[in-house]
């Protein structure tokens, strides 16, 4: 046979009637997948930002003017005399900044801010934890009152809250230390009680988002996966550790940080019920401690670098719990 014999095909070459070039002007659509118009990735990533627009211009006139000025008059020597116009401004630049960090006091109230930031956070995520597990195991009822005790403790101002804990622990007319025999015992005198007792009103304060949000995630938890452990023999703390807590890390996450943020600048508790700080300045924690420096003392340029720090901290741990959640989105 030769190559050209009908039914005979030839390697490298195109049997007949494939691989034909289509003619020119051929109108016919092809296979390939047509192209998407352009521009349209660009006007759906731009759409997000329209809705938020109003939120990010209310937030830039509320946060970002005071934060240019705190930042500003952190540079500067700005005393009472430079505000009642006695003597001029005096530019420091990280003078101010310097005088914070050489000082011991304020190591100090860092210190004893973290700890107690630390202490509120685990004490509020444990208690809030563990109600939102009875909230699934009560009826109906008693679940309705639970809740409703806590948005009370939630939605209580913190001055009214801090002083009616006050007037629970008073050394003279309080119930607690009638309840456990303590005759006149002062809660705020020592340093560590008076710590110990605002750290009660923080939780108390603290305890009912994290119950509320913790429940909410449990309730999405098939209940399939957790029968079929109650049934493996698991035990209530074990169903918590290897059930329930794995599939609520997102939401634990969220509390966690927001949490640390909120009890790192506590300033009410501390100042209503240690009066300013507790006997020589021994409950300060930053935010207090800021403000002394600013209006006790009128060292205006000094209070102003002890928020910029304030602030660059909390960034810190904000930017940490975005990268978390980024993260989680991610793998999760």
């Amino acid at each position: 046979m030769t190559p050209n014999s009908p039914g005979v095909e030839v390697r490298g070459r195109p049997p007949a009637g494939r691989g034909r070039s289509r003619p020119r002007g051929d109108s016919r659509t092809s296979d390939a997948a047509p192209r998407p118009r352009a521009g349209r990735g660009g006007r759906r990533q731009t759409v997000p930002w329209l809705y938020l627009a109003p939120a990010l211009v209310v937030l830039a006139a509320l946060l970002a003017y005071p934060v240019y000025q705190l930042g500003l008059i952190s540079l500067f020597r700005y005393t009472q005399a430079q505000v009642s116009g006695g003597e001029p401004t005096a530019f420091r630049g990280f003078g101010n900044y310097a005088d914070v960090f050489s000082d011991d006091q304020f190591w100090q109230v860092l210190l004893s801010t973290v700890v107690f930031a630390a202490a509120c956070v685990v004490s509020t995520l444990a208690v809030g934890c563990a109600l939102a597990v009875l909230l699934t195991r009560v009826r109906a009822v008693p679940r309705l009152a639970l809740m409703l005790a806590a948005m009370g403790a939630w939605a209580t101002p913190a001055v009214t809250g801090s002083t009616v804990w006050l007037f629970l622990f008073d050394p003279d007319f309080g119930p607690v230390n009638r309840l456990l025999g303590l005759g006149d015992h002062s809660w705020t005198y020592g340093r560590f009680s008076a710590f110990f007792l605002v750290l009660l009103e923080v939780v108390w304060c603290s305890f009912p988002f994290v119950m509320v949000t913790v429940y909410a995630g449990i309730r999405s938890v098939p209940s399939e996966v957790l029968e079929a452990a109650a049934l493996d023999g698991a035990s209530q703390w074990r169903i918590w550790r290897s059930v329930l807590a794995p599939m609520l890390r997102p939401i634990l996450v969220v509390v966690t940080i927001q949490s640390v943020i909120w009890d790192f600048k506590v300033f009410t508790q501390i100042y209503v019920m240690t009066n300013g700080g507790g006997i020589a300045g021994q409950n300060l924690v930053l935010n207090v401690y800021a403000y002394q420096q600013a209006f006790a003392s009128s060292q205006y340029g000094l209070g102003s670098a002890i928020g910029v720090v304030m602030l660059l901290i909390l960034l810190a741990v904000t930017l940490v719990y975005l990268r978390l959640l980024r993260r989680q989105g991610e793998e999760l």
